[in-house]
């Protein structure tokens, strides 16, 4: 008997003189494709539509091969499948629902494609027709609802949500997707939480439900009222808060380990050797990058989630168990796809760790800000272990993992900035990143100064990394200027200074934390003298950068008083007990006996900042990032994640 074989809906005999057959399926979309009603000659056409295995392939490609006005032609068909789809919603029998899930996929995806200015249809009338299209889509999102909700098959829920993210996700730019006008009115957004507050639905589709929220929380978030901003914002259910905690923690988990595994490869060998002996300084410049998928989506719900929920911020520690934080949850961890939806492949990497790295600071700017936030992160009673990946670099040694300290979680975010700061300095500078992460820096201490939190923190390690940092903008002055005005970061960097010397006696650990800080201004004195000189030079001249470089030089004020002060002392005592180089207790206690006399101005402002305020600051940038998503999650929905396999191996005992 000659063998057969199935290619793009054809039924193929080994023999090469008989004629493909069409499978029944294919014959019955063609009907579909006529103008006639191809329940006329057949009354049962529909029923029996929805027992066909669907071939999305198929009815995909059939629509996106009419043109705008052969479409138009059969749009009382496509109104009618549209229809029946979701009638079938309704079935009691699973094969249909599925078959019609399926269906409703293709059916948006191929119709879309046709969505362009010439083709002279609009997408709504296309699928369902103006008349009927409230009804219809009361009654989708109606049976997708109960569905979500239902205690019946994860398959059929994971489906559901795939045809949610197909039609979030069909347009680049989902505010101009207006099919979201009806999933805006008929609301979702309890079915998702249910979702998130279940262990066993969240273990299976809580990846998804995270990334559906984000995005939906995205539409047309600056024009209108958006119900699901609304309602998320006033979540405070904690099983449904540390759900979502969950998942994001485990995706982010799967990245670092991902990073990590990345890394290992990387080390070892004469190569490894080389780069490490050469150093790091423009290291993101190498050709030999660790590349690992970015998760912008699951970066987007933290910041959601963080930026309109401040309940949140209970779960931040407590969905972390892979850090050693607070609890363990109960039960497995929800899964992570293997190719997570709204990744972004590593070919495209560069842009998109830039794009991901701000909006990592960003979340750190919204935490940073919140009241609440803070205390829990300044609470001594609550201490944990954070283990931060610290890039190799030649003048430091690998930290070891394994006695990691137990501290307060901002001693962690401090350690992450600092981290940050000594690791970018290269030819391709990110100034927005630097200016972010000192403004995360200032207001952190902007807390501890208002509350007068005495962080026992190893602060040496901050300045340093802040005049190593100056250090960089000077010796690269040229090159620097002429992209970037570096006197903003520079004034920033020099009033994190004056805010220590200004208020450090109200937040700094101990008094002897003071004397360490004007040691280190004493010590690194020729960068302040470097600094003074260049921006002096700077605003003498008439040229642009006269006012920024002013305010930096009224800003150095309080520091050369300190250098000038106690510069000559030191020298003083040197000379009279006749030694040529003090140690740094020497020069301490030179410090201690001399404030008496050091005169400082009072500067105004340096413990006030600027809230952020994304509609006005970074709506441009939302925007770009929901529309990659938007294009990883369509991209990532491929034909053999809606595959059927699975899902008729559950229902392999209905007849």
């Amino acid at each position: 008997m000659a063998q057969v074989e199935k290619r793009g809906g054809l039924l193929r005999k080994s023999s090469a003189y008989k004629k493909p057959l069409k499978e029944k399926v294919v014959l019955m979309y063609d009907e579909i494709f006529m103008t006639e009603d191809p329940s006329k000659c057949s009354p049962r056409f529909w029923e029996e539509l929805f027992l066909m295995k669907v071939n999305l392939e198929y009815l995909e490609g059939k629509l996106e091969s009419l043109d705008g006005e052969e479409l138009m032609k059969i749009k009382e068909n496509i109104n009618c499948l549209f229809q029946h789809c979701i009638q079938a919603l309704g079935e009691e029998h699973p094969i249909r629902v599925v078959n019609a899930l399926q269906t409703l996929c293709a059916l948006i995806r191929g119709v879309h494609q046709k969505n362009k200015s010439t083709s002279g249809f609009d997408i709504i009338n296309m699928l369902m027709g103006f008349d009927k299209a409230e009804l219809c889509m009361k009654n989708l999102m109606e049976s997708l609802d109960s569905l979500l909700c239902a205690e019946g098959s994860e398959s059929l829920k994971s489906l559901c949500l795939k045809l949610l993210l197909c039609l979030v996700t069909v347009t680049d730019n989902i505010s101009q997707n207006t099919i979201l006008e009806y999933v805006m009115i008929n609301s979702i957004f309890e079915a998702i939480l249910q979702i998130l507050s279940h262990p066993p639905s969240r273990r299976e589709h809580g990846y998804d439900a995270v990334v559906l929220l984000a995005l939906l929380v995205n539409y047309r978030k600056y024009e209108s009222v958006n119900p699901y901003i609304v309602k998320l914002s006033i979540v405070d259910d904690e099983a449904t808060l540390n759900g979502m905690g969950l998942v994001i923690a485990q995706a982010l988990s799967e990245y670092n380990r991902q990073y990590k595994d990345k890394e290992e490869e990387h080390q070892g060998g004469f190569f490894s050797a080389l780069t490490n002996m050469v150093g790091s300084m423009f290291i993101a410049d190498a050709h030999e990058k660790i590349s690992v998928q970015t998760n912008e989506a699951i970066l987007l719900a933290l910041y959601e989630a963080v930026h309109l929920n401040r309940n949140f911020i209970t779960v931040l520690a407590q969905s972390h168990p892979e850090m050693g934080l607070v609890t363990t949850p109960v039960g497995p961890a929800p899964a992570t796809p293997a190719t997570p939806l709204g990744t972004t492949p590593p070919s495209a990497d560069d842009e998109h760790r830039l794009h991901s790295g701000k909006l990592c600071l960003i979340i750190l700017t919204c935490i940073a800000e919140d009241q609440y936030a803070n205390a829990f992160l300044h609470d001594d009673n609550m201490n944990f272990r954070v283990n931060l990946h610290r890039m190799p670099m030649r003048h430091r040694k690998k930290a070891a993992d394994k006695n990691l300290p137990c501290r307060p979680l901002v001693c962690a975010v401090l350690d992450l900035m600092v981290e940050f700061i000594v690791t970018h300095m290269m030819k391709e500078f990110p100034m927005d990143l630097y200016v972010r992460c000192i403004q995360v820096v200032h207001k952190l201490l902007c807390y501890q100064k208002k509350c007068r939190v005495r962080l026992h923190y190893t602060w040496r390690e901050l300045w340093s990394a802040l005049i190593n940092l100056l250090k960089f903008l000077m010796s690269n002055e040229t090159v620097l200027l002429a992209k970037h005005n570096i006197f903003t970061l520079a004034l920033m960097i020099v009033n994190l200074f004056n805010m220590f010397i200004t208020y450090g006696d109200t937040f700094l650990p101990t008094p002897s934390s003071y004397d360490e800080l004007y040691y280190e201004i004493i010590r690194m004195h020729q960068s302040f003298d470097n600094l003074y000189s260049m921006v002096l030079r700077l605003s003498t001249n008439a040229g642009q950068w006269k006012e920024a470089a002013s305010k930096v030089t009224h800003a150095l004020v309080n520091i050369r008083a300190i250098i000038n002060h106690f510069n000559p002392k030191i020298e003083s005592y040197a000379a009279v007990n006749h030694i040529s180089q003090l140690s740094e207790e020497q020069v301490l206690e030179v410090v201690r006996a001399n404030y008496d006399t050091l005169t400082l101005k009072l500067q105004d402002g340096l413990d006030q900042y600027e809230r952020y305020s994304e509609q006005h600051k970074e709506a441009a940038f939302f925007k770009e990032l929901v529309r990659s998503i938007s294009t990883n999650v369509r991209r990532n929905l491929a034909f053999h994640t809606l595959s059927q396999e699975v899902l008729l191996k559950e229902f392999s005992t209905i007849s």
